[in-house]
């Protein structure tokens, strides 16, 4: 059996600890039936942290995930949190541990499911065999540009204001992964920028195209953010790997969640550098938020965030045979009938959050014999 494998678990808020069991579970079950084990540790972050010390993530949880070699997290949010500061809210607590972890590669896949083309709501020739990587810049830009805040000007106008900063090793690092992962695809990246309105995307622009030069396979195309929005749902199929700023990268990962019909179905990966050891920090999480609305009822889809552990063991462990594994798991689930409320349609089975958990775990049954 190989080494174990430490995961950090962070459940956090809303539906996040009941589609984080099922993770566990799998887990459970790859230590049984293959070659692989995992030591699980759990921490908060969120909400629940926020209600236990005060904070949306504590400096120990941090010291923790710099440990292990990945980490696990289900959704942070709700209601009950709105009146709290914002440097305390949920969302303080995700921002931080991407920070803390320089987790500056959002991996987003968008791929339509042949059993699933009815649930989005494009045409199925439009969508059928659609499958994009959006790569998302997470730790520099407009979300963490200074100066930032309110202020009254001398004539008493208020005004709000952000600033939108990028460095050039923080476009080249993106843009180099940007590059290897095309050509690790289907080998077309496109650069997603507002290089007609803003200086930095003038910038981004001038740093991916010196970079096309040690990537003379990879065909390189740039395209305006509000462009590629109105693109992706006239033609999504034109795009490879899309590569962005954080926030055009958040925008744009959204519309290709609903390209495929549900947030519920989407993982994601957030990948640091390579360390002198040999590891890469990484953090797995699913797309969709904490759906205050349906939690501790058992309705949650699961699916994206195992495909979030799938995703643990391509990029993280190297484990392509059982990240393919799980992912086809999903697929026979999907192909046999089994909805969950998200992605649900006439004529399906709709199942609670355990049973599609459980589900998928008799697939791996059947598929390893």
């Amino acid at each position: 059996m190989l080494a174990n494998k430490k995961l950090l678990v962070l459940a956090g808020d809303g539906i996040g600890p009941e589609v984080m069991s099922q993770v566990v579970n799998v887990t459970e079950w790859m230590a049984k039936k293959r070659t692989v084990s995992f030591d699980v540790s759990q921490g908060l972050i969120g909400g629940a942290c926020y209600d236990a010390h005060g904070c949306a993530l504590t400096d120990e949880t941090v010291a923790d995930a710099m440990c292990v070699d990945a980490v696990m997290l289900g959704a942070v949010g709700g209601p009950q949190w709105d009146g709290v500061a914002r440097e305390n809210r949920p969302e303080a607590g995700l921002l931080r541990i991407r920070k803390e972890l320089d987790l500056y590669a959002n991996l987003r896949p968008a791929i339509a499911f042949d059993a699933l083309l009815d649930a989005s709501t494009l045409k199925t020739d439009i969508i059928k065999g659609l499958n994009i990587m959006i790569l998302r810049e997470l730790t520099g830009g407009v979300y963490f540009g200074e100066p930032r805040g309110t202020d009254v000007l001398p004539d008493g106008t208020r005004r709000g204001f952000d600033t939108q900063i990028y460095t050039d090793g923080e476009i080249e690092r993106i843009a180099r992964l940007g590059f290897e992962m095309a050509q690790k695809s289907r080998g077309r990246l496109t650069s997603v920028d507002k290089a007609n309105v803003m200086e930095s995307g003038v910038f981004w622009r001038e740093i991916v195209n010196s970079l096309h030069k040690d990537y003379a396979d990879v065909e390189l195309s740039h395209m305006y953010a509000d462009n590629c929005a109105m693109q992706m749902v006239r033609d999504p199929k034109q795009f490879d790997v899309i590569v962005t700023d954080n926030l055009f990268g958040d925008l744009l990962s959204d519309v290709a969640a609903m390209l495929t019909g549900s947030l519920g179905m989407l993982p994601s990966a957030s990948l640091g550098e390579v360390d002198e050891s040999g590891r890469r920090r990484a953090l797995y999480e699913p797309v969709h938020g904490s759906a205050p609305d349906i939690a501790g009822q058992d309705m949650a889809n699961p699916l994206a965030t195992i495909l979030s552990f799938a995703m643990c063991l391509r990029y993280s462990f190297d484990m392509m045979d059982d990240a393919n594994l799980i992912e086809q798991a999903v697929q026979n689930v999907l192909n046999n009938g089994l909805r969950t409320g998200d992605i649900m349609s006439k004529g399906m089975d709709k199942v609670s959050t355990a049973v599609m958990g459980e589900a998928v775990i008799s697939e791996l049954e059947k598929m390893t014999g």
